[in-house]
């Protein structure tokens, strides 16, 4: 693995290289240290790699030496995973776009990173209301107090309060950053910057010096709802980025629970319209707590399946290892195999048959363990 690490970081370098391509890359040619020494004619068969950006991969490659890149790299940036350490975040691992590097500063769960431990997310705007600071000190306190660790984004507002109370409550929480570990935005949360690592941990997919840019929230959001297994919005205005964090938690799969408020607050207006879209609606600390414990038990599916005691046809055997820990979607499936749609349909409906697999909410599969 320490060799794929290397590639993973090389890869990161390449300009016009981004997260997708990366898992494209993994795809076509099973690891990136063989995408690595792929030609001209090799890489064509990457979808959405044309002419021009093949030509700037080989000729930034010819300069690259991967595992002397990354010995330097890790002199100033020393606490990082890639998609290649086992370490790295499952749940993040199972979305399309998991980050290539992932910084971290802190104390380090391993149950958190593997999924046995459950993360949820609770953001909104930079400028609540008191309703909206108070619920949040309401539910997350009532969360860390059940053993949920909360991830946030760090920003003003709605991410800042989540933080401290969580830290008031005792609990576990997780910082998510736009910019390198070693710069604090915004300057007022400095405070909470250096006390959340005593009590959790801060992420960033940023080295060391970046600073914030308007373009990396949006990624970071990404990455917010990729780690959990659920998504909380607190207040968010028709704009705000908590409803960019919204939107990746529907399209990962991921529960989206949503404080509701008054129609004279425009902090509550995307509130009120993801309700209207379907997401479940907060109507107290209980009624949250009672919801979340709906969601299938994380430490079943620690371990893996033992082998079923049918004999699958390669087809089956095939669908059913594209089934990750977690509930895996459909499209997620479909992309992963070799097979038609329509193929995997009737795939996914023989093993609910054999017991192997259940379906959950919204084309999820997951397997059963006996």
């Amino acid at each position: 693995m320490t060799t794929e690490r290397a590639y993973w970081f090389a890869w990161s370098q390449i300009s016009g290289v981004g997260a997708v391509t990366l898992q494209r890359l993994k795809q076509q040619f099973s690891s990136l240290e063989k995408a690595w020494f792929a030609n001209h004619q090799q890489l064509q068969q990457v979808s959405g790699l044309g002419n021009k950006t093949i030509q700037q991969i080989i000729e930034q490659r010819s300069r690259c030496h991967p595992e002397q890149l990354l010995t330097q790299h890790l002199q100033t940036n020393s606490q990082f995973w890639t998609p290649a350490d086992s370490d790295y975040p499952r749940l993040l691992l199972e979305t399309p776009t998991p980050p290539p590097l992932l910084y971290y500063q802190g104390k380090i769960d391993p149950k958190e990173m593997q999924g046995a431990h459950p993360l949820i997310s609770i953001v909104g705007t930079r400028s609540p209301t008191e309703y909206g600071k108070r619920w949040t000190h309401k539910i997350t306190t009532a969360l860390a107090k059940h053993g949920y660790t909360i991830v946030s984004g760090l920003a003003a507002g709605i991410d800042a309060q989540a933080h401290r109370s969580c830290l008031e409550a005792g609990g576990r929480t997780l910082a998510v950053l736009g910019t390198g570990l070693d710069i604090t935005y915004p300057q007022q949360n400095q405070n909470l910057y250096q006390e959340i690592p005593q009590q959790g941990a801060i992420l960033t997919e940023y080295p060391v010096g970046t600073k914030p840019d308007r373009a990396n929230f949006p990624a970071r959001n990404r990455i917010i709802a990729g780690l959990s297994r659920a998504v909380l919005i607190m207040e968010a205005p028709p704009k705000s980025g908590a409803l960019i964090t919204a939107k990746y938690a529907n399209e990962f799969g991921r529960d989206l629970y949503v404080l509701p408020g008054s129609l004279d607050n425009n902090s509550a207006i995307g509130c009120l319209g993801l309700l209207n879209q379907g997401a479940n609606v907060i109507l107290s600390e209980t009624h949250l707590l009672e919801m979340l414990g709906t969601m299938p038990q994380l430490d079943l599916f620690q371990e893996t399946a033992p082998p079923p005691s049918v004999d699958l046809d390669p087809a089956l055997t095939e669908i059913l290892g594209a089934i990750g820990q977690e509930p895996t979607s459909f499209d997620h499936i479909t992309q992963t195999v070799s097979q038609t749609p329509n193929e995997v349909s009737a795939g996914l409906l023989q093993l609910e048959l054999l017991g192997l697999i259940s379906q959950a909410p919204g084309m999820r599969y997951q397997k059963i363990h006996h």
